[in-house]
């Protein structure tokens, strides 16, 4: 009889032993709180890493539970619609081909709604810095980012030639740089042929003939002499020697290529004035930019050097010929310069502003996912669902990218770490198919 009891005692220790290794009685195999029984341990930033009991991933996260789900009762699916595999917005009533070709995939009543929607631990969600963003209706402006050089506006440039041959007998400008006004005195010339022109103007004078005096008046206008120096000529009565040679605008000496003495032609540059305050800047825009650019539009230009500053232009003339090598279009802006901060060879930083549009959909550009056969983006339905929708995209304005369709102004779409989410999606997705299919 105490053998027997001896016996008893023994299995049922073994039995509760058991137990315990199976995992139906461990603390480790059931959530305290919710009472739900846990299938594994996963690590939140690599799916594959499981456990059967907790611990730390090799990144050194804390395991996260993954809680088993019971086994839904097999009833008959009945199909909603059917769907094209490469387009969740081309719906059919009936089977039949996709506009790509392909058969459409049944979606099942009590199914999502959305194909190819994903669901991921909040956890998870969290461990990925996931980010969304609404989809937003306002102004929106294609904009071309570009560089280009400040030159000098060749339209403000005076180069002085002569009229006439003689020598320079005076300078009234010292050195290249210098600034000079309308009006002042730049050089004094001695020219035989100014000496002939003003002895014929007094001699026509003395004749009283009207059509002689016209004529030889005209005659020292064409070479250059102001009606201001006529006039005194006809008072005086006295034939200048030298003549003086004024500026006729506001400038900076850019080039002075006559000292004193030097014999001079009609041909000699005698030296360049430049007015600073506009410049132009010569910048290039892609062949696919071109018929974007026209002519009276804004643009905006930055120089590194001079942070926080701004310059407001506009495009004064596209160029009508592509460069062979670069293919690349030319375009001038010009940009008022008051202060002459400006100064020819700047590198500079412009913005050109084309086809503003009001009124459109937009999202953050990093929220569209190309895959070269189609555009997608991630709506984020809250409580870590996802779902990929396509899209059909307009303009790039900056950071962010016009939507035709495909989205309702309030949808939030994923803008960081929506390339993983999109793969577990399409994999999904895939995995679906195939299951139907058997």
């Amino acid at each position: 009889m105490r053998n027997n009891y001896f016996i008893i005692c023994l299995l049922l220790t073994g039995l509760l032993a058991g137990c315990s290794e199976n995992g139906e009685m461990s603390s480790e195999s059931m959530d305290a709180e919710s009472g739900k029984e846990i299938d594994y341990w996963v690590a939140p930033m690599d799916a594959n890493y499981r456990r059967d009991k907790p611990g730390k991933s090799p990144m050194g996260m804390d395991l996260v539970p993954v809680y088993r789900e019971k086994p839904a009762e097999k009833k008959e699916k009945k199909i909603a619609y059917w769907v094209a595999p490469m387009d969740a917005n081309y719906r059919r009533d009936k089977p039949g081909k996709s506009p790509m070709g392909m058969d459409l995939v049944p979606v099942y009543e009590d199914s999502d709604v959305d194909s190819g929607a994903v669901t991921i631990s909040p956890a998870i969600v969290q461990n990925l810095g996931v980010r969304t963003a609404a989809v937003e209706r306002g102004r929106l402006g294609r904009m071309i980012d570009t560089v280009g050089y400040v030159s000098f506006d060749e339209s403000l440039i005076g180069h002085i030639h002569l009229r006439v041959e003689g020598w320079v007998e005076k300078l009234f400008v010292s050195y290249e740089g210098e600034r000079v006004k309308k009006g002042d005195a730049l050089f004094e010339l001695y020219s035989p042929t100014l000496v002939n022109a003003q002895e014929e103007y007094l001699e026509s004078l003395k004749s009283n003939n009207q059509r002689l005096i016209r004529s030889s008046r005209d005659r020292l206008l064409s070479l250059d002499i102001s009606a201001d120096q006529i006039d005194s000529l006809k008072k005086t009565r006295k034939v200048k020697q030298h003549i003086t040679f004024r500026a006729a605008q506001d400038g900076i000496v850019t080039s002075l290529n006559a000292p004193v003495g030097m014999y001079v032609k009609p041909a000699t540059r005698v030296m360049s004035l430049v007015d600073l305050s506009k410049v132009w800047v010569q910048v290039e825009v892609f062949e696919r930019q071109v018929e974007w650019v026209k002519e009276g539009q804004p643009a905006e230009m930055t120089l590194s050097f001079i942070p926080g500053k701004v310059w407001d232009g506009n495009v004064v003339y596209v160029y009508p010929e592509l460069d062979k090598k670069t293919r690349t279009l030319r375009v001038r802006l010009q940009f008022d310069n008051p202060d002459e901060s400006l100064k020819p060879n700047m590198y500079a930083n412009v913005k050109l502003y084309t086809g503003i549009k009001t009124d459109v959909l937009s999202v953050p550009s990093e929220a569209v996912i190309n895959s070269g056969r189609m555009t997608r983006v991630l709506i984020a339905k809250g409580d870590g669902k996802f779902i990929p929708r396509q899209v059909t995209t307009g303009i790039e304005s900056g950071d962010y990218t016009e939507i035709l369709s495909g989205l309702t102004e309030g949808d939030r779409v994923v803008v960081s770490g929506q390339f993983l989410i999109d793969s577990e999606a399409s994999l999904k997705g895939s995995l679906t198919r195939m299951g139907d299919g058997e």
